[in-house]
């Protein structure tokens, strides 16, 4: 019997494995397939939202918590595992119009940003479209860093089987055992799991659990393209139209991502990978003749303006709920994961709870 089960075996999950082991809890993960293989590991690995100005307060307060504290959560993994994530430090630079509102977001938040010329451009990122510059001034955010998504999951799930977390993989979780009022555990397709406390960190799938009640998690499918080029071909993380070009250490160039509302759905479509490769041409012009290596899709957990749950479960004690970061779970995983261990460990709360409950407040 664990003190905790933990549904959901993604970054989302497994970052709240680390918090609740490193506090002395005995965690166990069920996952309904293999941990850290469903969005977790088919995401860019920005370690920023896109256009962070266009969200909220609740969001950008859980990134900033994030952006700081990566480098001491990689570094620590990788004393205790190898394993390299590979967090880079690269920059985002944004061909945007937005820049007044960036400019106020970034004062707001004491953000690293500035405005460029196009020269200063071209110095950053010598391979970018010189048709795609058509402002005087362009975005740039120099400490914005990303990290290898099929890196850092491999990393993280290591690092909590080392600390002997249980990982019960390829099981489908079905309901829950309760008992006046409380959660007892969780059905499943490999029998009953019983624990002390339940965590739902199912990405996508979380809503399908908790049915009756008002939980507006949505799968959302991206489809993505993987270039291979020569180590340094491209140097910066580059924005522009809701498209983005992301440069990994070993010369591979991540392209993405579609938004798409087509339910659990995963497959890939032509008409997207040729989307996506027109779009990377558009950016970085050299793309065009680079070897597409790879083409897939993950679902995101879509929910209302990328605000997730972290909450308690109303009507069952000891249930909660860890879910619904959009397009950001990386960024604002370690957040989300040191706010839902506060909550469960029944520690003072790093932020207000307010925006992430289920019902708002």
């Amino acid at each position: 019997m664990s003190d905790i089960l933990i549904i959901g075996g993604g970054i989302i999950g497994m970052l709240t494995a680390r918090e609740l082991s490193l506090a002395g809890m005995k965690v166990s993960i069920i996952d309904q397939g293999q941990a850290g293989h469903e969005s977790s590991w088919a995401g860019g690995g920005i370690i920023s939202p896109l256009y962070p100005w266009r969200y909220s307060d609740a969001v950008s307060v859980l990134a900033r918590w994030s952006q700081s504290y990566y480098p001491e959560l990689i570094e620590e993994m990788l004393s205790e595992t190898g394993l390299d994530a590979e967090l880079i430090k690269n920059g985002l630079l944004v061909i945007s119009a937005e820049q007044e509102a960036a400019v106020k977001w970034s004062k707001a938040w004491q953000a690293n940003l500035q405005l460029i010329d196009k020269k200063e451009v071209f110095e950053l990122e010598p391979e970018l479209s010189a048709q795609l510059v058509t402002h005087d001034k362009a975005i740039w955010m120099p400490e914005v860093r990303q990290v290898r998504n099929p890196r850092l999951v491999k990393t993280l799930r290591q690092y909590l089987m080392q600390r002997n977390v249980n990982f019960i993989e390829q099981t489908e979780v079905t309901g829950f055992l309760t008992g006046a009022g409380k959660v007892l555990g969780v059905t499943s397709s490999a029998g009953d799991f019983k624990a002390d406390k339940v965590l739902i960190a199912g990405g996508a799938w979380s809503a399908n659990l908790l049915k009756d009640k008002d939980i507006s998690v949505k799968p959302v499918k991206g489809q993505m393209i993987l270039y291979k080029t020569n180590p340094g071909t491209v140097k910066r993380i580059t924005l522009s139209e809701d498209r983005y070009v992301i440069p990994r250490r070993d010369g591979r160039v991540l392209v993405g991502s579609t938004t798409e509302h087509s339910g659990f759905d995963k497959s890939t479509t032509l008409t997207a990978r040729e989307e996506l490769a027109k779009q990377a041409a558009r950016i970085i012009p050299c793309l065009h003749d680079a070897q597409v290596e790879h083409h897939w899709a993950g679902l995101r957990p879509g929910s209302t303006d990328g605000i997730p749950y972290i909450c308690s479960v109303p009507g069952i004690e000891g249930l909660y709920l860890n879910a619904g970061h959009f397009r950001n779970g990386v960024v604002l995983g370690p957040a989300s994961a040191h706010l839902a261990a506060d909550l469960i460990l029944n520690r003072p709360l790093s932020f207000d709870l307010a925006p992430y409950r289920i019902e708002k407040v």
